[in-house]
């Protein structure tokens, strides 16, 4: 009987819900798939490694296989006899489907894995499906000292949730066609299905249209996409089975919009402007004229025929509805229809919007604001409101669910928000709530958000990535994949990948910081920014109104991140330190913090990096002191004074960022007063 349930728990061994953990630590694979077990062997890899596809033509298939092996010989330095394709005889690498995807939300994205000595076979229902693995297995590539392999392995794996997706504004900072492009490379290899463009703000209006030119003309600073950009943004996407999903937002944020078209606004006689801050503004289109809707009915006409989805976002955010308030025709009109509220007004708004959509076929999709009781469940709810701690309740998510629509979730991924990682890994999406199999359906999935106020083409990479691979995570493994110290171990390897793949997110960091001393050495620029993270939550631009349009925005700021690397290590060994370590590690720290500092004091200094120095100067100060108290287990009661009032000016705010290495270097003050200072 012992030796049955012995054979049994090997059997299980890889298989979710039971011995997870030791696959999780041996691979680096994100997001995790549904079912990983272990074969014996490994495929070699070597110059006579090639690729068939026994399935009907697919150009995204093609496409996967060609990108497969560019990044397979760049990583491995292999030199590829015939790779692909191979026509009339199997290849090593075997790609087998069924069909190719119409993208939509019941597309398949399963597929079968499997590795052995002698072949890799892919197995899919559609073109896809096969893709996803090709994705997996490049991320399954090993080495030893003389030779690279694939370990063996069999991997069954679908999504958890359909709608896997990522929004980048482009309305507050334009980003061109290369940025677009790249990150739309780095989505698929983490498997996420759907590009949200966010295409029109008070900032700017970034889609070009032919039927009102001003648009572009007088509301874009001449920073647009053509129409045959966008078709090639829509076909990159299709090839690498994204779908996109645009928005055009109304009826607030609509500054440019009625810079260039002043008539449709609902207040007389007000000088639209395009918007150089951030925040929340008045201009709203006006919702009472037939004008409004014969714009909107003909601008709708025009875009969507470039958009392939049947998904339409209207936006419908953040309407305060002053000028509503204000304007005596709009009063009288909300009188005459038994509009009580502005709420009342923007439904009757929004109702219009999806009748014109649905006669072009699309299906409406917004913000949750326009989640009201007299709006149709044919429209799609985009949850973004509302404290995180909540969604164990359900916040909107789970209301617009149980109400009859669709709904996708985005509270508690807005990635501008510069968060840990942790914070947004640490979200289930739906919770403990209890559902009926109509209302989890109905849970489409989720995107992560990228506002862009605070980002340029420059920045951009570094505020999505590597954040988002572990929130791709979320999106597609199971549940139970939940392990924060083992999704840092593996995201810390996919973040070198995703550079690896054309992302820049690691190396812009050293541009700006080169830009920042006039190219002078910046090694002690670079390990206190790994110290250092930019202030959350739009602390950095409180209200809006320290930034912008064309601020700068390749400070130190910028070149820190959420998750300061060397924070989180000095972190862990203070910690460890304090309940009984050893303290050779912090005082490793502290001597590179200090030699950084005398470094740091040789640049030649500018107004960009000398606001840096006294923020640098406390730190050597605490190092030292710290440091000669843990060598010699004394501190003097001087000495614990001046590392005290230090420490205050320690927790305040420089130049945009804050120190994250405070709560650790207090817990090491109090240690040392605990036990080194003199009764």
């Amino acid at each position: 009987m012992k030796k049955i349930i012995l054979l049994i728990i090997i059997n299980l061994t890889g298989v979710l819900g039971f011995a997870q953990e030791p696959l999780t630590a041996k691979y680096d694979l994100m997001p995790w798939p549904k079912e990983i077990k272990e074969n014996k062997g490994k495929f070699v890899i070597d110059s006579s490694l090639t690729i068939s596809i026994t399935s009907i033509k697919s150009e995204r298939v093609d496409h996967a296989a060609t990108q497969f092996l560019r990044r397979l010989t760049n990583r491995t330095g292999v030199f590829l006899n015939e790779g692909f394709p191979l026509e009339n005889k199997k290849g090593d690498i075997q790609i087998q489907f069924d069909a190719v995807s119409k993208l939509d939300i019941k597309n398949n994205e399963s597929y079968t894995l499997i590795v052995d000595p002698s072949a890799i076979k892919i197995t899919a229902k559609t073109d896809v499906g096969a893709s996803r693995a090709l994705a997996t297995l490049l991320q399954l590539i090993d080495n030893n000292t003389t030779e690279y392999f694939i370990p063996g392995v069999s991997i069954t794996d679908e999504p958890r949730f359909v709608w896997r997706g990522l929004m980048i504004d482009v309305s507050r900072h334009f980003q061109p066609i290369a940025v677009l492009k790249r990150n739309l490379d780095a989505m698929a290899s983490m498997k996420m299905n759907v590009f949200h463009w966010h295409l029109t703000d008070d900032q700017g209006i970034r889609i070009e249209s032919k039927m009102y030119p001003k648009l572009t003309e007088q509301a874009s600073d001449g920073l647009f996409y053509t129409h045959e950009q966008i078709k090639d943004i829509v076909a990159y996407a299709d090839k690498l089975g994204i779908r996109v999903i645009p928005e055009i937002d109304v009826p607030g944020h609509a500054s440019a919009f009625l810079t260039a078209y002043p008539e449709l606004g609902s207040k007389d006689g007000y000088d639209y402007q395009i918007e150089r801050f951030s925040g929340v503004f008045n201009p709203t289109f006006n919702p009472t004229i037939d004008a409004t809707y014969t714009f909107l009915e003909n601008l709708f006409a025009e875009i969507t025929p470039l958009f392939p989805d049947e998904y339409f976002h209207i936006g419908g955010d953040e309407n305060e509805g002053k000028h509503w308030d204000e304007s005596k025709a709009i009063q009288k009109f909300k009188k005459k229809h038994k509009l009580n509220t502005n709420h009342d007004l923007q439904t009757y708004f929004n109702v219009k919007l999806e009748k014109i959509l649905n006669e072009q076929g699309k299906k409406l999709m917004g913000w949750d604001e326009i989640m009201t009781p007299d709006m149709p469940t044919t429209a799609v709810i985009h949850s973004w409101r509302g404290e995180n701690e909540g969604l164990a309740k359900g916040g909107t998510l789970i209301e617009a669910a149980k109400q009859g629509y669709q709904t996708v979730l985005s509270n508690g991924f807005y990635i501008d928000r510069m968060q840990s990682v942790v914070d947004h890994y640490t979200i289930e999406p739906i919770g403990d709530v209890k559902l009926t199999e109509a209302e989890r359906e109905r849970i489409l999935g989720g995107e992560a958000t990228m506002w862009s106020e605070l980002v340029t083409p420059l920045t951009i990479d570094s505020r999505i990535w590597p954040r988002t691979a572990a929130i791709a995570e979320r999106f597609w493994s199971p549940k139970e994949i939940n392990n924060v110290e083992n999704m840092r171990k593996r995201l810390e390897v996919v973040s070198f990948q995703l550079e690896e793949l054309g992302l820049t997110h690691i190396k812009n960091r050293a541009v700006i910081l080169r830009s920042m001393t006039n190219n002078q050495n910046i090694t002690s620029l670079l390990n206190l920014s790994n110290l250092c993270e930019p202030l959350k939550i739009y602390a950095r631009n409180l209200d809006g109104i320290e930034y912008k349009t064309y601020s700068p925005f390749n400070l130190f700021a910028d070149a820190c991140v959420a998750d300061a690397s060397d924070a989180l290590k000095f972190n862990k060994v203070a910690s460890e330190f304090v309940q009984g370590g050893d303290n050779k590690a912090v005082i490793g720290f502290f001597t590179t913090w200090s030699n950084d500092y005398k470094s740091f004091i040789q640049l030649e200094k500018n107004p960009k990096i000398t606001p840096l120095e006294p923020l640098y100067k406390n730190l050597a100060l605490v190092s030292g002191l710290l440091s000669e108290a843990l060598q010699t287990k004394k501190i003097s009661r001087e000495n614990l004074k001046t590392i005290q009032n230090t420490m205050i000016l320690l927790r305040e705010p420089v130049a945009d960022v804050e120190l994250v290495i405070v709560g650790a270097l207090n817990d090491l003050t109090a240690y040392c007063e605990s036990n080194y200072l003199k009764k």
